[in-house]
């Protein structure tokens, strides 16, 4: 499977529940990390501030995403990770949403 970020079709994107809500920091924290570790990354550096309430960067020597996908991320059910219902029983990765 390609790493694309496309937008799931409704019938697919209906059938998953994701209950992912962030919390606290600590949620963003982890969710970036995940994604920093997909990505290959050998190297993460974190820089946290005022408990995550002002910065939360985490930057990493993984493979990034192209311009396109980076803009495509940020639409409601896109993602990399899945095509087909199939696709949520074989994920390998930690990461949200690709």
């Amino acid at each position: 499977m390609d790493n694309v970020i496309r937008l799931l079709p409704d019938a697919l994107a209906n059938q998953i529940a994701a209950g992912e809500v962030v919390q606290r920091p600590a949620s963003v924290v982890k969710e970036l990390l995940e994604n920093a570790v997909d990505a290959g990354a050998t190297q993460i550096d974190v820089v946290i501030k005022d408990a995550g309430k002002t910065l939360i960067q985490v930057t990493d020597n993984g493979a990034g995403m192209s311009v396109q996908d980076a803009r495509m991320a940020f639409e409601r059910h896109a993602t990399s990770k899945i095509r087909e219902p199939e696709d949520l029983f074989q994920i390998r990765t930690m990461g949200f949403r690709g």
